[in-house]
């Protein structure tokens, strides 16, 4: 349906009066100064607007939300640190060197998860950002999609390397306590999570085979997935017309992972995997990053049937920022709907927010401009999405900027949820699971 020309208008009246009421809470001169909301940066700027102008909060409530919001450990179930803007000159003379496109996709990927390390300029834009979303932790995407180790852990060395290099704004967690401890002390962190199960693939024996979980362990990893899309030895994925669910190695696997003390994720599983899987965890397991089929049905959005036996293990489900997954207007709106779905089905404590999203620099534009054009590529196993999985025009999509954590938090106070209960979506719950996981 098309916006009126009365809707366009009642919008920008709507825009107009939140933005007077953010620029209050932002001028230096105001009592009612809140650090959340100061930027100049115009990445932040437009999708804070966007959002305010959906959820047109009164003073009051922008006022209580953003208190709360500062006051209360943020940990994103899943997602991604702030993103450099990409080096094109670097990049071009990767081209005129006859580079490949494996190598050329290497350093692409490189320059966006580490440049903050070195560039000035990118690390104030990765403090800021973390600033301004308000998050204490995220639960960082720190493996490439697979079971090849050397694969995973090319990411893994990324963010290892970023946490070292960065220690006066970011810790790299390796306990729940440790996410506590960067709350207190102001400063943000990075609890890891890889995108697949490592196996080094000679398959003499299933403890063999199941060897590299301990050892990404101890690198710091502390959840996988079990399966990405498409189907692997451990079972079937989201994409997969079959949905044969979770095989015999794929049982072993999670027994492991339960022994270990890695957190099962079943985010990219068929349904029947994902059943099947917390059917046999003995420990909280999640969806880290999903939506509910029951209000959207979508291949990574999970069935009534499945969230309940997920909640069943103490675990959890993380929603994501996704504006297809979500459905309806793709908004901000759409995500408080899929978290009252949760909440109202299966209770208070098997909610969390997984956005996996991430924000982008504002110095990403010049340099993008400048980044070379590649010959066209085949698409990538792991990314064989259905037709139509990914696609829709989403206008709404800027009020999901990673950025807008904190009105989140207004949002849900705006439907009536308790301090405490915010608090456990935004962070508690997703603590809990990382504790009841956690072998000493």
């Amino acid at each position: 349906m098309h916006p009126t020309r009365r809707q366009f208008l009642q919008a920008g009246v709507a825009l107009a009066a939140v933005s007077k009421l953010s620029r209050r809470l932002i001028a230096d001169d105001s009592p009612e100064r809140d650090p959340l909301l100061v930027t100049t940066n115009p990445v932040v700027i437009k999708g804070r607007d966007a959002a305010l102008a959906l959820l047109k909060p009164t003073a009051a409530e922008l006022e209580a939300g953003l208190r709360l919001h500062r006051d209360s450990l943020v940990f994103d179930s899943y997602g991604f640190a702030p993103r450099a803007a990409l080096d094109g000159a670097t990049l071009q003379q990767l081209v005129d060197a006859g580079a490949s496109d494996a190598e050329f996709a290497d350093a692409t990927e490189d320059q966006m998860m580490t440049r903050a390390a070195v560039v000035p300029a990118e690390r104030e834009e990765f403090r800021e950002a973390f600033e301004c979303a308000g998050v204490t932790c995220i639960f960082q995407n720190a493996g490439e999609e697979g079971q090849n180790p050397l694969r995973l852990m090319k990411r893994l060395a990324r963010f290892t390397y970023l946490g070292d290099m960065l220690r006066d704004v970011l810790i790299r967690a390796a306990r729940p306590d440790d996410i506590v401890v960067a709350k207190e002390q102001g400063k943000h962190c990075l609890y890891l999570t890889g995108n697949g199960v490592p196996l080094p693939q000679q398959w003499v024996s299933v403890e063999e085979e199941l060897g590299y979980v301990r050892l990404f362990y101890q690198l710091g990893i502390r959840m996988m997935h079990v399966t990405y899309n498409r189907r692997n030895m451990l079972g079937d994925g989201c994409a997969e017309t079959a949905n044969g669910g979770l095989s015999d190695f794929g049982r072993a696997a999670i027994a492991e992972m339960n022994r270990v003390g890695v957190i099962v994720d079943v985010a990219h599983s068929g349904w029947r995997t994902s059943l099947e899987a917390a059917q046999v965890s003995t420990k909280p397991m999640v969806a880290s990053h999903t939506v509910c089929a029951g209000l959207n049905h979508h291949i990574r959005a999970k069935p009534d049937e499945v969230i309940k036996a997920i909640c069943d293990t103490g675990g959890l489900v993380g929603i994501c920022w996704i504006p297809n997954f979500l459905g309806g207007n793709g908004d901000i709106v759409a995500l408080l709907d899929h978290i009252d779905y949760v909440v109202e089905k299966f209770g208070i404590d098997h909610v969390a927010i997984g956005t996996d999203v991430a924000h982008t620099s504002q110095h990403s534009r010049a340099p993008e401009a400048k980044r070379p054009t590649r010959d066209k590529q085949r698409t990538r196993f792991g990314a064989l999405w259905p037709d139509g999985a990914l696609g829709g025009n989403w206008p709404g999509q800027a009020t999901l900027a990673w950025t807008n954590w904190p009105l989140v938090t207004v949002g849900l106070l705006q439907r009536g949820y308790t301090d405490e209960q915010v608090q456990k979506i935004l962070g508690q719950n997703m603590l809990r699971v990382c504790r009841a996981a956690l072998v000493d």
